[in-house]
């Protein structure tokens, strides 16, 4: 009876052991994939398309209410001063509360470009910037941060134009009379009709603007950002989660102070379409902004601060924070 019970507890005992091996090996493979050099160089790219993609599904509405605010009263100087609420109430009496989230489809292929490009080559910038700091025993100062979010928001903006001209034309398609109304069903839809009608070469409308902005952006959210969590990760006590959320509301202060204007001229110039006399009221970046500052004031490029401040600082949050949480999933 003892030799029979003392099989089954070694036969157990086998069982158990190649079990854990089994799982410690499943384990093993799935870090050594996630640690192979092809991975690692991916990841960044991949953590940022994903967590913009989650921040611009919850921001959604709120940029729509922003685009609608910056369209309003143009070329007047006085013109209609539109509140958020306003336009809320007015899209809704229109249509239906699933407008808020027209060009969603634009939004998120702009995410899966855009940050996608934007947080991943700037992690890659970081992460060889903090390699080399760290071989002459000094560590990453303000400025380098700020070159890394300048250049990596450039690359990434002149990159997503077209899908961030496409999200632009479907917010604003509902401002023209029902008759001249394109109503793109989708992203697709937008670009091909964009292409077809006014060229390829006009998917990259407002880029000037758009890249400027995005460099703007990014030195306000990416270097404010890195600075201001460094600063709170030696000054305060605070826990990880705390201090990149107050990181986050800083840089989003910071962010749409600086890219606030190149915004508004940016929607503007993709907005706009030829007129009866075959001409476009505007004929770039400068002459936009001399224009607008000429025939609407120049505080008419700060109309909407709060708006934007408030689609900027959460979608920031929720990006950078599920950047972090997707990063330490995959480290």
């Amino acid at each position: 009876m003892s030799t029979v019970k003392q099989s089954a507890q070694a036969a157990t005992s086998d069982v158990v052991g190649t079990a854990k091996s089994a799982t410690a090996e499943t384990v093993t493979a799935a870090t050594d994939f996630l640690h192979t050099p092809a991975v690692r160089a991916a990841l960044p790219f991949i953590n940022g398309g994903l967590s913009g993609m989650v921040a611009t599904t919850v921001i959604q509405p709120i940029d729509m209410i922003k685009v609608r605010i910056q369209l309003a009263g143009e070329g007047k100087a006085g013109g209609p001063k539109p509140t958020p609420l306003g336009v809320t109430r007015d899209i809704i009496a229109s249509g239906k509360a699933m407008d808020l989230y027209t060009g969603l489809s634009a939004g998120l292929l702009r995410q899966a470009v855009y940050t996608t490009a934007r947080i991943g080559c700037f992690d890659t910038f970081m992460s060889r910037l903090s390699a080399r700091a760290k071989e002459k025993g000094q560590t990453v100062g303000f400025s380098e941060r700020a070159s890394a979010g300048l250049a990596a928001g450039g690359l990434a903006a002149m990159i997503g134009n077209p899908a961030d001209l496409a999200l632009i034309r479907m917010q604003s398609d509902g401002l023209k009379p029902v008759a001249e109304r394109k109503n793109y069903k989708s992203v697709i839809d937008a670009l091909r009709g964009i292409a077809r009608n006014e060229g390829v070469a006009a998917l990259w409308a407002g880029a000037a603007p758009t890249v400027v902005r995005a460099m703007a952006l990014n030195f306000g959210q990416l270097a404010f950002f890195s600075e201001a969590k460094a600063q709170l990760k030696t000054r305060t006590e605070w826990s990880s989660e705390v201090q990149t959320l107050s990181a986050s509301a800083i840089a989003g202060f910071f962010a749409s102070f600086f890219s606030l204007p190149f915004d508004f001229v940016k929607t503007r110039l993709q907005k706009q379409t030829r007129g009866a006399d075959g001409k476009l009221p505007y004929n770039g970046m400068v002459d936009c902004f001399a224009k607008v500052a000429k025939q609407e004031g120049v505080f008419r490029f700060y109309r909407g601060f709060g708006t934007y401040y408030v689609r900027i600082a959460p979608h920031a949050m929720v990006t950078l924070l599920v950047a972090d949480y997707l990063g330490w999933l995959t480290k």
